[in-house]
């Protein structure tokens, strides 16, 4: 059985960590195949969006704790938790959460760019009722996307987070009804792959090193991702294609 299903379609990855006997929480297996799919992704020009998504009704429930018990950690050293936590794709990823996004899996979806949720989901970093803490981006990376308050809140309590809570809280970018996580998040990735290639990773790049960037520098930082989206042949296309009342036909130059 593979631990991870890679499917492509219409420009899209969906990445289907499948071990659904144990809420798909991660293993070491796991960890080098995301790894490798990652890789794969972002050398394929073709694909301009992943989704990551889990088998059998749930995302992920965290850490593999019987190849723990085994001496194997589910990480890739600089690449993090299941071999992304640390280093995302520089291809936007969209998390589509059914069930448990708990510990590590929480942390897998608050890596990725957006996260779609069905109502029935649900959040949580309790690494706290078991005396450890969440180090593979929940300490870093919750903080930045909803209020501190509430986020040391979620962290220190371990309680869950439902999805409407998270929806109001900006955390997420949508609830999807029970089962229709993927159909949503496929939705949103469709939306993303219609735009021009250039444009949205430069989007991404930005969005993503602005935050540690300092105010008065941002506009000069920006420029050298910016552009080159300008220059760029795509650029012209959509301009004719717009003047034209057509679709654009993007090449990824």
């Amino acid at each position: 059985m593979s631990e991870l299903i890679v499917e492509v379609a219409d420009h899209v990855a969906v990445l289907t960590i499948n071990l659904p006997e144990a809420r798909n929480a991660a293993t070491l297996a796991l960890s080098e195949a995301m790894v490798e799919a990652i890789d794969r992704i972002d050398a394929d020009p073709e694909i301009r969006v992943a989704i990551l998504t889990g088998a059998g009704g749930h995302f992920c429930a965290g850490m593999d704790l019987k190849g723990f018990l085994r001496g194997e950690l589910p990480k890739i050293p600089g690449r993090g938790f299941a071999g992304l936590t640390e280093a995302p794709p520089k291809t936007p990823i969209i998390a589509a959460v059914e069930g448990y996004a708990l510990g590590g899996g929480f942390e897998l979806a608050l890596a990725c760019d957006m996260i779609v949720a069905a109502g029935t989901a649900r959040f949580g970093l309790p690494e706290v009722k078991r005396g450890l803490v969440a180090r593979a981006g929940g300490l870093l990376r919750l903080p930045r996307q909803m209020p501190q308050r509430i986020a040391m809140e979620l962290m220190m309590t371990g309680r869950f987070l439902e999805p409407e809570e998270a929806l109001r809280l900006g955390l997420i970018n949508r609830v999807a009804p029970e089962g229709g996580a993927l159909d949503a998040a496929r939705g949103l990735a469709g939306q993303i792959a219609a735009n021009g290639p250039l444009a949205v990773a430069a989007v991404k790049e930005v969005v993503t090193l602005q935050q540690d960037w300092p105010v008065a520098e941002g506009f000069a930082r920006q420029a050298e991702y910016t552009d080159p989206v300008f220059a760029s042949d795509d650029a012209k296309e959509g301009a004719t294609a717009f003047a034209e009342k057509r679709a654009p036909r993007w090449t990824g130059s």
